[in-house]
């Protein structure tokens, strides 16, 4: 088997890609990827204890963030910038070393001799050393490329035998890298928390130890959920304290006549420098798939040159890129292998990257990045062409849905609303995510659809009219802001005096693709919330034992036809 990975729901077969990865991941990337995970690891069993000791070091939690975030799905295919990463993972492994020897920490041991004189006559004992049992990733080094991908080879997810371990260790680990995006993206805003770090490097470093057995795992994934939390709330704080909270906003999903710049991903931060440096300039700002609630933002709508939205999804990018005509910054995952006939105007950033891609690097010293190439890039284009005209609405986070709570509230008791339905998540490329698009249409006009993420796209243009004036799809914003639907859900069942959130009128319908959608659905888990369905696939990373944990636990399902489930979802 040449690579082996199954962390997104396009996993090969629903088992796994063994040949070339589904989302364009070649076999050498993959085991780079591996190895980069691999190292995490092993700095992160010296950083665990080296915390211990009162000893936090700065670079290691930047490091571990962003090389969680770049293997994500979707995020980098460079293999370079791997192998650049590996290099200077194991540079930091040593110096996170010496920093907890230096604090007292000791790698070797001193333990009273147990020898069979001690036993019979109870002899004193005399005192021996022994090496700290490490685990290889903490020791193993090595220097030149090949022997990265020999070892890459032995180090990969099917290195763990035994099923249930490793399918609770990949659940943790891409937990964790859902977790990562948003620490990265508070932290490009200058917000952080370190007990977010120290609970990822102990988990990290908890994966490489045999003698954690499942219910240790079990408790750690749930542990998981607890952080993802706390992640998405300082996310939240982040972006709110920065930027405003979202607005109702009708977007604009037409275009002007000036050259424009299209933006993708996530990062909040990467959009208001794009917005400051193309002000002025004759260049239009345009925002695409998960970048689309930046329109909900105040601090964004001041700029004239913010002319709204651009396409749909991120699987459609490699269509809906060759008729916008300019230029297109990646800010973060959900990037697709460009086509030849657009890569000269693709560019990265952060922690994406493409072979043959201009990548825009960070600011030094706490500068803004410089986007002057990919501003003079759009000068000498053609306008977008137009593929819709319209509006979209949205801004329906937490303090928006909240400032209308009486007018919600009412229309419940009064019956207007009978049910909501939390349909977030992620959109992918397979059609049987048009079960989606099939549920939103069939859903009784007394409901309400609360989203979040790019699964949206599968029904957020449709016409499914209002309930009072209340919209019936209400958009709380990217994937990243799915804590609003959380945060939405506790202040509902505090209204209606309840115990238990699972007594609400709520019922769950979550498409999922990669990694930030774990961490969601552990987070949910952790807040208590059961019955949750997933689709179109339930993980191919869950094994059957695990899977019924799970099932008797949590009451976590899977999908099956829109008229059953339908009927199951509402009595």
């Amino acid at each position: 088997m040449s690579m082996f990975c199954y962390q997104c729901q396009e996993a090969a077969n629903c088992k796994g890609c063994t040949i070339k990865g589904v989302c364009g991941k070649t076999e050498d990337l993959a085991k780079a990827q591996d190895l980069l995970i691999y190292i995490t690891k092993g700095i992160s069993v010296f950083s665990t204890k080296a915390r211990e000791l009162g000893v936090e070091n700065k670079e290691v939690n930047k490091f571990v963030v962003e090389s969680l975030f770049a293997t994500i799905t979707n995020a980098n295919f460079d293999r370079n910038i791997f192998i650049e990463r590996i290099k200077r993972g194991l540079q930091l492994r040593e110096e996170v070393k010496q920093q907890y020897i230096k604090a007292g920490g000791k790698l070797i041991e001193s333990k009273e001799n147990t020898s069979w004189l001690k036993k019979i006559f109870g002899f004193g004992g005399a005192q021996k050393e022994e090496e700290l049992n490490l685990p290889e990733a903490a020791i193993w080094f090595a220097d030149n490329v090949n022997d990265f991908d020999l070892k890459a080879g032995a180090v990969g997810v099917l290195s763990t035998k035994d099923e249930d371990i490793r399918s609770l260790r990949e659940l943790l680990i891409y937990g964790l890298k859902g977790m990562a995006a948003y620490i990265k993206h508070a932290n490009n805003l200058g917000y952080d928390d370190k007990n977010l770090h120290g609970f990822m490097q102990k988990a990290l470093a908890a994966t490489l130890d045999d003698s954690i057995a499942v219910d240790g795992l079990i408790a750690l994934v749930l542990e998981a959920g607890k952080y993802g939390v706390d992640a998405m709330a300082l996310l939240d704080k982040a972006n709110t304290e920065s930027y405003g909270n979202p607005e109702i906003t009708k977007v604009n999903i037409g275009v002007g006549n000036r050259p424009g710049i299209l933006i993708s991903g996530h990062d909040l931060k990467d959009m208001e420098e794009l917005l400051k440096q193309t002000e002025g300039t004759g260049v239009d700002v345009y925002t695409h798939s998960e970048m689309l609630p930046a329109n909900y933002y105040p601090a964004f709508k001041k700029y004239k040159h913010f002319v709204g939205n651009y396409g749909n999804a991120w699987w459609k990018q490699t269509e809906e890129f060759e008729s916008f005509n300019g230029p297109i910054l990646m800010t973060t995952n959900c990037v697709v292998p460009p086509k030849n006939s657009y890569k000269d105007r693709m560019y990265t950033t952060g922690a994406t990257g493409v072979p043959g891609v201009k990548h825009i690097a960070d600011g030094k010293n706490g500068q803004p990045k410089d986007f002057s190439a990919i501003i003079a890039h759009a000068k000498k284009c053609q306008a977008p062409k137009e593929i819709e005209k319209g509006e979209i609405v949205g801004g329906f986070a937490h303090n928006q849905v909240l400032a209308l709570a009486d007018k919600v509230v009412e229309a419940v008791k009064t019956g207007a609303i009978k049910r909501f339905f939390v349909m977030a998540g992620c959109d992918g490329r397979a059609k049987s995510r048009n079960y989606y698009t099939d549920f939103a249409k069939k859903l009784p006009k007394d409901t309400v659809i609360l989203t979040a993420g790019c699964a949206k796209y599968k029904y957020n243009k449709l016409d499914l009219g209002d309930i009072g004036g209340i919209p019936r799809v209400l958009d709380a914003g990217q994937c990243n802001d799915s804590y609003s639907l959380a945060v939405i859900a506790l202040k509902l069942k505090e209204v209606f005096g309840l115990e238990d959130i699972n007594e609400l009128p709520i019922s769950y319908n979550i498409a999922w693709y990669e990694q930030k959608a774990v961490i969601v659905l552990l987070a949910l888990l952790h807040l208590g919330v059961k019955n949750i369905h997933l689709g179109p696939t339930l993980p191919a990373f869950l094994s059957p034992n695990v899977a019924k944990v799970l099932v008797e636990n949590f009451g976590i399902g899977g999908i099956t036809n829109v008229d059953d489930d339908m009927k199951m979802f509402l009595g």
